[in-house]
């Protein structure tokens, strides 16, 4: 088991407002991984991400025990979730600089079992494998991603969809705001990649797959991701997680 992760303001945005955390599991024989992108003004933003990284991840890690069900876990992820979401939205009523914050949050919960991820709003868990390729694991929360279920455009036109920014659900801005649950099964050699928008507004899902299955280092796969988003203008903060199995 290995993971990195790295974060870059990009060639354009002025701070970084992405926020991450891993760490290793050992009572559940895993990791926890988190990203977090930030929105609502240049303080807000990076203080509603910061707080909801930090705040989860404390949550989660109290009374921390075994988990047989990755339903169990995912129990867990989601009082976690409530507690960031309570403290940024409390935050965001009191201060009147953070007014309107909020972030996205993508967190994957890796065990022996498999994975529990969740996520709010458009950060994403990407599974890699070599038997199946890449898959989107997670649903962006998002206005052009329901245009694409509805069948109003195609998911190359949300790409460049004027609207493509726009996320349907964020952490702190109402007094609730439900997680989306998805489990995963991992397998030794898999891969989990978790990113901000950053990354994924400007790769190709099979870009991201050749350059995380180059069966180099998760570091120098993590840096190379980066590198290729930079290259192309990074119009955005960019953060990219990389666990393997």
């Amino acid at each position: 088991m290995k993971y990195y992760g790295i974060t870059d303001k990009g060639r354009v945005r002025k701070q970084n407002q992405d926020t991450f955390t891993a760490q290793e599991l050992h009572l559940v024989g895993g990791a926890l991984l988190v990203v977090c992108d930030g929105m609502g003004g240049a303080r807000g933003g990076n203080i509603a991400s910061k707080m909801t990284c930090e705040i989860f991840n404390a949550s989660f890690l109290q009374d921390l025990n075994p988990f047989d069900d990755l339903h169990q876990l995912a129990e867990h992820m989601k009082a976690a979730s409530e507690a960031a979401n309570a403290a940024v939205f409390a935050r965001s009523l009191e201060d009147m600089d953070c007014c309107g914050m909020g972030t996205t949050l993508v967190a994957a919960a890796v065990t022996e079992q498999g994975a529990a991820v969740l996520n709010i709003g458009d950060s994403r868990c990407y599974h890699l494998s070599r038997r199946s390729g890449i898959r989107q694991i997670t649903r962006d929360h998002s206005v052009v991603a329901d245009m694409v279920e509805n069948g109003d455009i195609t998911r190359e036109e949300a790409r460049t969809n004027p609207n493509r920014n726009l996320i349907t659900r964020a952490v702190g801005t109402a007094d609730i705001v439900p997680p989306d649950f998805f489990f995963v099964p991992i397998e030794v050699g898999d891969y989990l990649l978790l990113c901000s928008d950053g990354l994924s507004n400007v790769l190709e899902d099979e870009e991201l797959a050749r350059i995380v299955m180059e069966d180099k280092e998760v570091k120098t796969c993590c840096e190379n991701l980066v590198h290729l988003t930079l290259e192309r203008g990074a119009p955005d903060n960019v953060t990219v997680l990389l666990f393997r199995k």
